[in-house]
Parts: C-alpha cells; sequence; structure tokens
C-alpha cells in the first residue's frame, strides 16, 4: 500500500544559515510567518511527523492543535550532524577548511566533516524512517516537518539522481514538496 507525503522545510532560524545540523535553533518570527504561509490552505493530512528539533517540532505542534491532527516525533528525521562544522556557514568554512568544503560539496557521500555523520550513516537512518512510517501509516498522508538534508535526500531518489549530486537539489526554507512512497519503497515525486 502507498503512502503519500508532504515534506514541509522548517522556516528561517534564530541563527540563520550555515551548517545547523543538531543544533537546537528556534524559529524567528519570519520563520514562523513562512510557516503558516506555505500550509495555508494544504493539507489535508492524516497525521503529522515531526524532528524533535524545536524548529520543527514547535510548529508542527501548532498544526496538530489547530487541525486535532495526532503527532509523532520521529528523531530518524533530524538533519544530518555536521561534526566539527557545525553552526559555521559555507563562508566560514572556505577561510579555514576550503578543500574539505569543497570535497563535501563535490560527492558528500565520499567525504564526511570532521567528527560528522556519515552521509551512508544518515541515508540510512532518515530511509529506517521512512519505512517505519510506511509500515504504521499505509494509505495515510502525512506532513513531516522536517530539514533541508532530510528533504534534499528523498527528493533526490524521487528525481533519481546520482548520490553525488544530493547537494544540488535546492530546498528553501518553508519550502513544501509531495511524494509517494510505493509499497516496494520506490520515491515519486507528485506535481
Amino acid at each position: 500500500m502507498m503512502l503519500e507525503l508532504e515534506l514541509l522545510r522548517h522556516g528561517e532560524t534564530e541563527q540563520g544559515g550555515g551548517l545547523r545540523g543538531s543544533l537546537d535553533d528556534a524559529l524567528t518570527e519570519q520563520g514562523w510567518a513562512q510557516l503558516r504561509a506555505a500550509v495555508q490552505g494544504a493539507g489535508p493530512w492524516d497525521r503529522l511527523i515531526s524532528s524533535p528539533l524545536q524548529r520543527c517540532a514547535r510548529f508542527a505542534e501548532e498544526v496538530a492543535a489547530d487541525q486535532a491532527l495526532p503527532l509523532h516525533y520521529e528523531p530518524g528525521l533530524q538533519e544530518l550532524h555536521f561534526g566539527d562544522w557545525e553552526g559555521r556557514s559555507a563562508a566560514q568554512l572556505m577561510e579555514t577548511h576550503a578543500e574539505a568544503l569543497g570535497q563535501f560539496w563535490a560527492d558528500p557521500y565520499t567525504f564526511t566533516p570532521p567528527n560528522g555523520e556519515p552521509l551512508l550513516q544518515f541515508e540510512a537512518r532518515v530511509l529506517a524512517a521512512l519505512q517505519g512510517l510506511a509500515l504504521a501509516h499505509a494509505g495515510q498522508r502525512l506532513l513531516l516537518i522536517t530539514h533541508g538534508g532530510v528533504m534534499r535526500l528523498l527528493l533526490a531518489r524521487a528525481r533519481g539522481l546520482p548520490r553525488q549530486d544530493l547537494l544540488q537539489v535546492n530546498v528553501g526554507y518553508a519550502q513544501r514538496f509531495r511524494l509517494r512512497l510505493a509499497a516496494d519503497g520506490q520515491l515519486t515525486e507528485l506535481a
């Protein structure tokens, strides 16, 4: 049985851009406004699934309360942990780790930031979470409030992109995408 997923990236955070990873940043007022605009007129959903990090979870709680929907926090949908690079911007890293950053951008599967989560482990974690959702909620329509890295991974798979092109997938703040997960694990992007 299929599962319909609507992916929503969190809005702007208080600490701004850069590699936020497992840092637990709060949303700005602009971030809240971005998310509220993104879900206006969207749905309906059967349930909400959220990363437990507050930049996703606090908005998920608001939507769940407003729409009387069940909410589940899924740790498997947290952002990639960037290790020593967490909290740093690409511009900062270019000043001190330009070569390493270039390797990561060229193929994140073959280069892991120092003390970071290898992308193969991240991929396995995200896909295991997705399979768990498919088993528990087959036939339902879920809103997943998550992070750019999780969405890039799922969109790249749905679009059939080579693994090294993962970081070429653009996902802005509060951007929504629709996917269908088939019983065989195949992801398809919906219009």
